[in-house]
């Protein structure tokens, strides 16, 4: 015989292992549907980020391994540089072969699409996101950076949360946008409506352009590291000035970009106003992929998005600015004409000379005196450093009429180690005033060569 008793706890003890059940199936429903959830009590979590050219790095979790991905607003589907083989330890199954187009002339590039990955940024994770790998070694963007990028992330963080970007302080910060707050506006900030078009963010802005004001619709584009980027259109008045040089922009997905670098006399999103704004004007033929939507008249990049603070809330299709302390910084360009690039790594012999003083008696008929003498005792470290390489070089530069050239790899600038410098604070060397000296020892083919310019205006 059982006791009503034992019968009342066994129904007890089966509730609420249904309960359990039921809750457990609730959670994994929420995940299915492809979300990102931040795992904790607050529901928001913050992460730091390095900015690299103007470019936001974030550290990414794929299946348990830790990448650093670009942050870029204007891709929309995550894509793995797979470069250094890093797919290997990622346990990544069920591949499609598909072919993704982006800017640059070449062609369409081949990417293996894989499900079910999971991927986690801090606490927010999301169990079955899609990925992209592209084994083209061509797209790799680590040299270019000097820091180890293994893929980029946008549309799908983004369309699932609200993102501030602290570009003062350095981190991101991810909230679920049903227990996101916002504070009132004041005067250093403003909120715009976005609009998009193929999971892509745009915004309504005015360029001033030869004395008019020209109303244009602009790509948020977080992964383009210059402030703007425009089309050039007759009809709507959207051209260069006399006054600009011909040069490299950037990499594409389908190759690099050149075209015209200028200054426009102004850039405003409603109440905010940029003078004097850097501009580039790219070339028609590496755009044709962009110019599809013929609404877009370019890009709003890092340059000028990283002068505020952002807030990015795709749910409300609302973008929040609100000014910093770089608002205010001065446009610079590179009035070198290098491109460097981290190339591998070099042997480097180091001195390292260290002084003694010693001291001795000797005994002579008039007494004792003292021997002093200072000795100087020479050590040689070896130790590998990173190798930086010349990879694009403008024509009629200050650099090229030194005699510079492609391939040439930097050792010393302006009498100091080259490896002393990290990539991006090596070339900021070159955005000085016009009319700085610039020394640079270089090794070109087994030899020792040192060439001496100037930085020069071209505006």
């Amino acid at each position: 015989f059982i006791s009503t008793g034992i019968i009342i706890k066994l129904l007890i003890s089966l509730n609420l292992i249904l309960l359990v059940i039921l809750l457990f199936c609730l959670n994994i429903s929420g995940f299915s549907q492809g979300k990102f959830i931040v795992q904790n009590k607050k529901h928001s979590d913050k992460i730091r980020f390095k900015l690299i050219n103007n470019l936001i790095i974030i550290p990414v979790e794929i299946n348990g391994v830790t990448l650093s991905f670009i942050l870029d607003t204007g891709v929309s589907k995550p894509i793995i540089f797979n470069f250094l083989n890093v797919s290997d330890s990622l346990n990544i199954k069920n591949t499609k072969t598909i072919f993704l187009r982006g800017l640059g002339e070449g062609e369409s590039v081949e990417a293996l699409k894989s499900r079910n990955n999971v991927l986690k940024i801090g606490d927010a994770i999301k169990l079955n996101q899609d990925l992209y790998q592209i084994y083209d070694a061509n797209l790799n963007f680590t040299p270019r950076l000097g820091i180890p990028v293994h893929g980029i992330i946008g549309y799908d963080i983004l369309k699932d949360l609200v993102v501030e970007i602290n570009y003062s302080n350095q981190f991101i910060k991810l909230t679920e946008p049903i227990y996101y707050n916002y504070k009132k506006c004041n005067k250093k900030c403003q909120r715009l409506n976005l609009e998009f078009h193929k999971s892509k963010p745009y915004i309504n802005c005015e360029v001033g352009i030869g004395g008019n004001q020209i109303p244009v619709k602009l790509l948020i584009d977080s992964g383009g590291s210059d402030a703007l980027w425009l089309f050039e259109d007759d009809l709507l008045g959207i051209k260069s000035s006399d006054k600009y040089f011909y040069d490299f922009l950037g990499h594409g997905l389908s190759g690099s970009v050149y075209g015209k670098r200028s200054k426009i006399e102004s850039f405003s999103l409603k109440k905010f106003t940029l003078k004097n704004a850097n501009v580039a004007f790219p070339d028609s033929t590496y755009i044709l992929h962009a110019r599809k939507f013929k609404e877009r008249n370019g890009s709003l990049g890092g340059n000028i998005l990283k002068r505020f603070n952002v807030i990015i809330d795709y749910k409300r299709a609302v973008i929040t600015l609100n000014k910093n302390s770089h608002f205010k910084n001065k446009f610079s360009y590179n009035k070198s004409g290098i491109e460097l690039a981290h190339d591998g790594l070099m042997v480097v012999k180091e001195n390292d000379n260290s002084m003694q003083r010693r001291t001795g008696n000797s005994n002579n008929n008039e007494g004792s005196t003292d021997d002093s003498r200072i000795v100087i005792t020479t050590r040689h470290e070896i130790s590998l450093q990173p190798a930086y390489t010349i990879v694009e070089l403008r024509e009629n530069s200050p650099a090229e009429k030194a005699g510079l050239q492609i391939g040439d790899v930097i050792l010393a600038i302006n009498n100091k180690s080259a490896h002393q410098f990290s990539l991006q604070k090596l070339m900021y060397i070159f955005y000085a005033e016009a009319g700085k000296n610039i020394k640079l020892k270089v090794h070109r083919n087994g030899q020792l060569l040192t060439f001496n310019f100037q930085l020069e205006s071209l505006f």
